[in-house]
């Protein structure tokens, strides 16, 4: 049993592999890197996660409850979000204060504050 786990995950565009059975799993209160050269599939196994993208095969876990088919809408509400590379956000602000902006934002977008 584990908090969040990804098993033979997998997304093709076309007959390009983008990310090819990648399996990891997460405990409650770990932190783990995903790390590699560009073009290695990293931003890409997190838009599976956070369903930007639907797998081409495998499966993703969260508490143990199968979320693979789940609307992004919906694994936004568990609290699994991305950020994106953007490096002309509030060039003023600290990363605290951009990350607060951005969950108010999401926050507004899902209609839990107005």
């Amino acid at each position: 049993m584990s908090y969040f786990r990804a098993e033979n995950l997998s997304l093709h565009f076309g007959g390009l592999k983008a990310v090819d059975a990648v399996s990891f799993a997460v405990e409650k209160g770990e932190i783990l890197s995903i790390i590699g050269p560009n073009g290695a599939g990293k931003s890409s196994i997190f838009n599976l996660i956070s369903r930007i993208y639907p797998p081409t095969h495998g499966k993703i876990f969260f508490e143990d409850q199968d979320i693979t088919q789940e609307p992004a809408y919906d694994i936004a509400r568990l609290g699994i979000a991305r950020t994106f590379q953007n490096i002309e956000l509030f060039e003023n602000a600290t990363v605290l204060s951009n990350l607060l902006v951005a969950d108010m934002e999401l926050r507004r977008s899902l209609g839990v504050v107005r």
